[in-house]
């Protein structure tokens, strides 16, 4: 029914007194972030650009805990094809100095698989706890935007303090706690960005957090090369000083999400931010139409900060569909990341190779744009089943023919953003406001627990790919059975709670 139809509510001898109905707060809400302006633009890269900073920290380690190339120093005792771990330590030396990484620095260059993949490993440790832990912060007590300016300015701090590490295990406590730190960054962006643009532009701002993503990913050949005769050190420090600048800038001009304020009764805030964009005629209705709309806040107690999570596995659907996409997450996470902390298993330039694999997310962002107006199941079954036969192929072809392994795990990793980048939308859009947070920190947390195993994957992968890239396949393609049983979301405006949620899936099946 249109805004202005009439209804008669009483009669009399000369007069039919009418009342406009009021709309659904869904349709008011897309109604008053209908507009995307200069403003909202700002916002979205504001916003966005956090995840330049992500990437950075996600990927670090390709270079500060790279195995450098060596050299023969005594000809008589020492072979280019030699074992460096069975000759004499005066017999070689590094092509860069020592302490260009930490393997280096430390003499890991003959520890285990378990030692050079700790580090990492750690990180993605405590991204698990830290997702775990912080998940629902931002759906209750703090906010979206608060919660993303701590988890920038903590991370970027901690890692500064990493370089007072004197060992690989003081190392590993700190890339425990920067994973730690930043476990809701990427939750936080995702979610604030979508939740402030209606359902129209939902997927482009989604495109402008990937390319921001993938700009930090790219910027980091530039950093390393730039200190290559420099300490690992110097790596970190370039890469978390403008981090915590840009909290500073992100706390005084980002807005927060109109969703949350609205969910946590916050009327008058979440009105601001709307009735700028919303036409005279519709203001009044949408006043009336917030101030109806259900609360949900809540105090932050220890037992109430995760009531979000108590809600979204009191329902049998919500259990279900949460399951299924953490499943999914598991495969496409483990490639997404695995195969640029993989690079150095190619034999081929570390710099260069790290450029081409961020190269191949710029038309993985193209290909999501176009992807807007498909069904989500379809696209990320196809790119993940793509990737999954691309990183078994890598094992077939094996190192005798660089170039094509090369180009195969290139296509692996488009394939892989592609899946990745629809189904972080896809998320969103099976999940209402009240829990939005919570749900999607829990898949990215399912993704750091595959991410977990990587690391040590890709180290033994150095003698074997099978133990790498043939894993990384196999995973991503099993994980795409879990397709079956989820719902497809294209088009649907999002739901603010459970009750919504519910009644809009009942309807389009």
């Amino acid at each position: 029914m249109a805004l202005d139809d009439l209804v008669p509510i009483s009669t009399n001898s000369n007069s039919i007194e009418q009342e406009k109905v009021i709309p659904s707060t869904d349709e008011m809400m897309e109604r008053g972030l209908g507009r995307f302006g200069w403003v909202e633009f700002v916002q979205c890269i504001l916003v966005s650009f956090a995840m330049f900073f992500d990437a950075q920290q996600s990927f670090i380690t390709i270079y500060t805990d790279e195995y450098q190339t060596w050299h023969c120093t005594n000809p008589t005792t020492c072979a280019w094809d030699s074992n460096i771990c069975k000759i004499p330590r005066s017999s070689w030396s590094w092509d860069g100095p020592a302490h260009k990484t930490v393997i280096s620095q430390w003499s890991l260059e003959c520890a285990s698989s378990f030692v050079t993949g700790l580090p990492q490993s750690s990180f993605f440790i405590g991204c698990l706890f830290g997702s775990f832990l912080l998940a629902t912060l931002a759906d209750t007590s703090l906010g979206r935007k608060n919660m993303l300016v701590m988890s920038c300015l903590s991370m970027s701090i901690a890692s500064i303090l990493i370089v007072f590490s004197t060992n690989v295990w003081i190392y590993s406590v700190f890339k425990f706690l920067i994973g730690f730190l930043r476990s809701s960054i990427g939750t936080c962006v995702l979610v604030l960005l979508t939740e402030k643009v209606s359902t129209e532009w939902r997927f482009t701002v989604g495109i402008v957090e990937y390319f921001c993503f993938t700009l930090g990913y790219v910027s980091l050949p530039g950093i390393a090369y730039l200190n290559r005769y420099n300490s690992w050190k110097s790596v970190y420090i370039w890469t978390s000083v403008p981090a915590i600048i840009y909290s500073v800038i992100a706390y005084i001009f980002v807005t927060e999400s109109p969703r949350w304020l609205l969910m946590q009764g916050r009327h008058q805030e979440a009105m601001a931010m709307l009735k700028g964009v919303s036409s005279v005629e519709n203001s009044d209705d949408m006043i009336v139409s917030l101030i109806e709309a259900p609360v949900n806040k809540q105090k932050a107690s220890i037992f109430q900060l995760y009531s979000s999570i108590a809600e979204l596995f009191a329902r049998s659907w919500a259990l279900k569909r949460m399951m299924a996409v953490m499943v999914l997450g598991i495969g496409i996470g483990m490639v997404y990341f695995g195969m640029p902390l993989a690079v150095g298993n190619l034999g081929f330039d570390i710099y260069l190779a790290v450029v081409f694999n961020g190269l191949m997310e710029i038309p993985s962002c193209v290909a999501t744009y176009f992807l807007e107006n498909r069904q989500r199941k379809p696209s990320i079954l196809v790119f993940s089943v793509a990737s999954g036969i691309c990183c078994i192929m890598c094992v077939i072809v094996g190192s005798g023919q660089q170039g094509i392994k090369v180009g195969l795990a290139m296509t692996s990793f488009f394939s892989a953003c592609t899946a990745y980048n629809v189904f972080l939308i896809y998320i969103i859009e099976v999940f209402p406001t009240s829990v939005r947070n919570t749900t999607t920190s829990l898949v990215r947390q399912a993704i750091v627990f595959g991410n977990i195993f990587s690391p040590f994957l890709i180290s033994a992968g150095r003698k074997n790919d099978i133990f790498s890239y043939g894993v990384f396949g196999v995973v991503i393609m099993l994980s795409c059975v879990t397709l079956l049983g989820l719902p497809e979301s294209r088009g649907l405006a999002l739901s603010d709670t459970m009750d919504q949620q519910e009644k809009k899936d009942d309807m389009s099946v």
